[in-house]
């Protein structure tokens, strides 16, 4: 065999190692992602208007939590439908907290511009330092959490999702 044809089996069994480590971590990170049926873990951060915001303060009304960044060309896809679902369930309790994952944007200006485009009713939490990921163990924005009135997940998405996935999750928390 040749030392070029060595190199390139060599290359090709490093690369073949790289993917195997990179499927086996993402598949361990799939498993650890919170799962329906657990309690939602508490959200307490600043948000965009000021102030601040506590998950636990939605107990007694269904939420969707969705987890984005103005970056993300999906969650850019999915904003109209969660503005036009909350003005049309908002009144029945729906509420929906966006978790900006604000550690990952240029600035706050970003989000600001992004929240007026889209014309966002609802309230935008600013994840500044990544606790709301580590703590729902997060693989990838977008990820959206439906949350009952009981404060118990029914239903996680992890990635986009289809306005047929929307409905049927939705329906899960609403009652």
């Amino acid at each position: 065999m040749s030392p070029r044809i060595g190199r390139i089996i060599a290359r090709v069994a490093h690369v073949g190692a790289l993917t195997l480590i990179c499927a086996s971590l993402t598949a361990t990170n799939a498993r650890a992602q919170i799962l329906a049926g657990a309690k939602a873990p508490e959200i307490a951060l600043p948000t965009l208007a000021g102030g601040d915001v506590k998950l636990s303060t939605f107990v007694g009304r269904p939420v969707i939590i969705t987890f984005w960044g103005t970056w993300c060309p999906p969650c850019r896809e999915e904003f109209p439908q969660l503005v036009t679902t909350y003005r049309k369930l908002h009144a029945q309790g729906l509420e929906i907290l966006a978790v900006n994952e604000r550690d990952q944007e240029l600035s706050t200006k970003d989000v600001e511009v992004f929240a007026k485009k889209f014309d966002v009713p609802f309230t935008i939490a600013l994840d500044t330092r990544g606790r709301s990921r580590r703590t729902y163990r997060l693989v990838g924005l977008p990820t959206m959490v439906f949350v009952d009135r009981t404060g118990t997940i029914r239903h996680v998405q992890p990635g986009p999702i289809s306005t047929e996935e929307f409905s049927k999750a939705l329906a899960l928390i609403l009652p």
